[in-house]
């Protein structure tokens, strides 16, 4: 589980890292603030991991509870805001589409390799 999760994360940051600086910048932030902005959740990302580590031992019974819970949320978050958004901006939504199937098949491809 945790070769597919570091292999998840990796996939995962450079694309939103870029897409995170390229939100404030289409949102009308100069670039070095953008810049600054995007270096600063990724440092607050960072710490709450080294938290997250550190009290894992206390909410472990907890993770099966809370994963879902996170994992919803992302959800509700795509479908809200970020889905709508990419279908009122791209010329070619079926690209995406793939995409999103791509992304899926690799989390089912990964589960199957490791399991």
């Amino acid at each position: 589980m945790g070769i597919a999760t570091t292999l998840a994360v990796i996939l995962h940051e450079v694309p939103q890292e870029l897409g995170d600086f390229g939100a404030l910048v289409y949102a009308g932030f100069k670039k070095e603030r953008a810049l600054l902005l995007n270096f600063l959740s990724a440092v607050v990302a960072v710490l709450g991991g080294i938290i997250g580590f550190l009290v894992l031992e206390k909410v472990e019974s907890s993770i099966a509870v809370l994963l879902p819970i996170a994992a919803g949320s992302f959800i509700y978050i795509a479908a809200s805001d970020l889905i709508p958004e990419i279908k009122e901006k791209t010329k070619v939504p079926f690209i995406n589409f793939i995409v999103f199937l791509l992304g899926i098949g690799a989390l089912l491809s990964l589960r199957l390799l490791f399991e």
